[in-house]
C-alpha cells in the first residue's frame, strides 16, 4: 500500500479512468476496529499508501473506503500494529464491516453517493 500511487495512475491512465470514478480502500487507524466510512476528496490523513497515490495522482477528488482498525494506542507501536494480524474478534469486525461497504457498492455505482454513504454510515 506504502507505494500504490504508481499503480492507481498507470490503471486510471490505461483505462482512462478519471479520479471521480476511483475508489480507493485502504485500513483507518483513526476509525475505530469495525467501523467503514466512505468519503469522496479530502487529504491523506497521515497514510502512507494515500500520501504516495497523492504524489503520482493530480485530481485527489476520488473516493476513499475507510475500514476502521483501531490504534494500538501509541505511535511507537503503529508499525507492528498495522503489520500485524488482528485479534480474531477484531479481525471478524473488520470482514464484517466489509461486508457492510460491499453491500453499498451496487448504490456506489450507480452514482448515488448520499445513500451508499448513509446506508453504510448507519450499519457500522
Amino acid at each position: 500500500m506504502n507505494h500504490s500511487g504508481q499503480a492507481v495512475r498507470a490503471v486510471m491512465d490505461y483505462y482512462r479512468i478519471a479520479a471521480e470514478n476511483v475508489l480507493v480502500a485502504y485500513d483507518e487507524l483513526d476509525l475505530p476496529v469495525g467501523t467503514s466510512r466512505l468519503k469522496q476528496g479530502g487529504g491523506h490523513g497521515g497514510h502512507n499508501g494515500m500520501r504516495d497515490i497523492f504524489r503520482h495522482l493530480t485530481d485527489t477528488g476520488f473516493m476513499r473506503l475507510r475500514i476502521g482498525i483501531g490504534h494500538p494506542g501509541f505511535k511507537d507501536a503503529v508499525t507492528a500494529y498495522v503489520l500485524s494480524r488482528a485479534p480474531a474478534d477484531q479481525e471478524q469486525a473488520i470482514l464484517h464491516s466489509i461486508g457492510d461497504a460491499v453491500a453499498v457498492m451496487p448504490d456506489l455505482l450507480r452514482g448515488n453517493v448520499a445513500k451508499a454513504t448513509k446506508e453504510l454510515h448507519t450499519d457500522s
